[in-house]
Parts: structure tokens; C-alpha cells; sequence
């Protein structure tokens, strides 16, 4: 099938799911075990967890239908099985667009090689600052230099690699975008940005303070600008407007998660959110028990964000970015 109309019938997936109200994106938290003990989440320590079979993700994403399945964590690298279980998600007919998201430490060209031959598109690599800062704040001596092999090497061999940095944006590090945005540049990467929220450890500090705000505008509007010079900052324009206005309060009202986006926990059951976890059994008990009387504004996160964007911006990103 050319290139072109597999885009076009991608978008038109994304229409016809945004038309129906079925997720547009589902993310698999395939454990909820990490190697990393980052500053801004509440995953890390070791727990004991029961992980669902490959069988069972691949079931639900038949269920689901999602136009995107985002494959995380915890770090999902630390998953034996995790060939397993991209492949049980690329399900004939109408696959989904299969992205992997890890802070890289487990992962290698052999690695990254044998993920997209089992079937992952992207990979969403995580990046908070762009030196070694980044290494403390994920807590892995060494972090950011393996980083800078691994894409230097990916970089070099010709062919398109498919890793997007993912740069979480908060008040340690938001004069960093730009810089962050030439460093995907000179890797040949995407880099994607996401509002910080302190929904997952009770940390407001990190929050961008009132006065920091024309601040934040500013550096945005250097993002956007970088983002028509060069085309590999993949957040919507609709996103980065946005984001000022969520810090500002801090909130964004009228989540839809279990509508526009939901998760799927390491053993299966399901969860609006990874901020908010619970155990339904199937999107209906999730809607019913949760989405109707949801009333949560406390995040704005890439996968809410992205999702919630009105038609016009869902249609127009997904083409663009495709």
C-alpha cells in the first residue's frame, strides 16, 4: 500500500475513533517495576506485581481498538517477554501504531534492532535535560553518555530509527526545551513534550511558579519556531499553547481518560490513567464506574493532551506527523 494512503487511512481511523468515542490511545503498563528512580514519578522502588500473559494485551487491544498502543512502564525493558508481547499487539487487518516507552538504559542497537522487527513504530525515549543533569534526576550514574552512544550510533547507520525524545516540562528545566529540541536534531530524532503534574508524588515544587510564566511563553515560542525550521517537534501547536494556561492554574478540566485514552495495568485489568490506578475488569465497568463522574483536572499530560485535541488538530497532527 503507498505511503500516501496508508496515511490517509490512518487518519481516517483516528476520525472514525474520535467520531465513536473509543480511545484513541491505549497504554499498556506492562510492569510497574523500574530500574530508574526518577524526581518526578512515583514508580521505581521494587514490587512484587502479577504480570498478565502477552496473550491477554493482545486480547485487549483487539477489544479496544486504539489507533495508537503505547507499550510502558515502569520500564518495560525489564519484561523477558516483551517481543512477545509488541507482537501480540500487532493484530492483522488494522494494526495499531505501536510506540515503546523507556529512559533507555536497557536499551541497545541490537535491542532497539530486534523491537521494531517484532513490530514497534517508535520508541519514546526519555530525555530531561540535555547533558548529564539528566543522569541525576533519573538516578542511573552514566544515563545521558549511554544515550549519546546509542543515538549517535542509531543516527549513523543510514536508516530512519524511529526514537522520539520525551521531555516531561517542569521547573528545573523548562529554559532546556530549545536546547533539548537541537539535541533530537542532531541525534535525527523527534522530541515530544509533556506538562509536568504532581498528581503522581504530591511534589508542587516542580510546578512552574506565576512568575515564570511569560518566561515559559517565551521559550515555547522558540520551540514552535525550531518546530517550522525543522519539523521534529512533534507536539501540536494546539499542546504548546496550552501548556502555560495549565500551569497557571495548575489543572486542565474535562479529562477524558477511559474515553479518548486509557490504561491497561500489568495484570491486565484496566485503569483510566497510570496516575489513577484501579482494577476494572473492561472499558464498560472503567466508563460507567469512572468517566461518567470523573471530574479530575490535575494533569496534562502528552497522552491526555493528544488525545483530547479537538478534530480539526487530531486529523491535522496525525496527518503532519505521519
Amino acid at each position: 500500500m503507498p505511503k500516501l494512503t496508508r496515511t490517509l487511512a490512518f487518519a481516517g481511523r483516528a476520525l472514525g475513533n474520535y467520531v465513536r468515542m473509543r480511545p484513541l490511545c491505549v497504554s499498556f503498563e506492562v510492569t510497574h517495576n523500574c530500574n530508574a528512580r526518577c524526581r518526578h514519578c512515583h514508580l521505581g522502588p521494587p514490587r512484587a506485581e502479577t504480570l498478565a500473559p502477552p496473550e491477554r494485551y493482545a486480547e485487549l487491544c483487539s477489544e479496544l481498538r486504539p489507533l495508537v498502543a503505547q507499550v510502558s512502564g515502569g520500564e518495560p525493558l525489564l519484561r523477558g517477554d516483551l517481543d512477545a508481547i509488541v507482537r501480540g499487539l500487532t493484530r492483522p487487518g488494522a494494526p495499531p501504531h505501536v510506540v515503546l516507552t523507556t529512559n533507555g538504559a536497557l536499551l541497545t542497537p541490537k535491542r532497539h534492532q530486534e523491537l521494531r522487527e517484532a513490530g514497534v513504530c517508535d520508541f519514546s525515549l526519555s530525555l530531561d535535560y540535555p547533558d548529564a543533569r539528566h543522569d541525576e534526576f533519573r538516578s542511573i550514574p552514566g544515563l545521558y553518555a549511554h544515550i549519546d552512544d546509542l543515538m549517535r550510533t542509531l543516527s549513523s547507520n543510514g536508516k530512519a530509527h524511529g526514537v522520539t525524545l520525551a521531555c516531561v516540562v517542569q521547573r528545573g528545566n523548562f529554559r532546556d526545551l530549545p536546547a533539548i529540541a537541537e539535541k533530537a536534531l542532531a541525534w535525527k530524532a523527534g522530541v515530544s513534550f509533556s506538562a509536568y503534574t504532581w498528581l503522581r508524588t504530591g511534589n508542587r515544587e516542580m510546578l512552574l511558579a506565576p512568575d515564570e510564566l511569560d518566561e515559559l511563553r517565551e521559550v515555547l515560542r522558540r520551540v514552535s519556531a525550531h518546530k517550522r525550521r525543522h519539523g521534529n517537534v512533534f507536539t501540536s501547536d494546539y499542546v504548546l499553547r496550552r501548556m502555560p494556561e495549565y500551569f497557571a492554574r495548575p489543572g486542565m478540566a474535562r479529562c477524558r481518560a477511559g474515553e479518548r485514552f486509557l490504561v491497561v495495568n500489568s495484570d491486565g485489568t484496566l485503569s483510566p490513567c497510570g496516575l489513577i490506578l484501579r482494577d476494572y475488569s473492561d472499558r464498560r465497568a472503567l466508563v460507567s464506574g469512572f468517566t461518567r463522574g470523573n471530574d479530575c483536572d490535575r494533569c496534562y499530560t502528552a497522552l491526555r493532551a493528544n488525545t483530547e485535541k479537538p478534530a480539526y488538530w487530531l486529523v491535522r497532527d496525525t496527518l503532519s506527523r505521519l
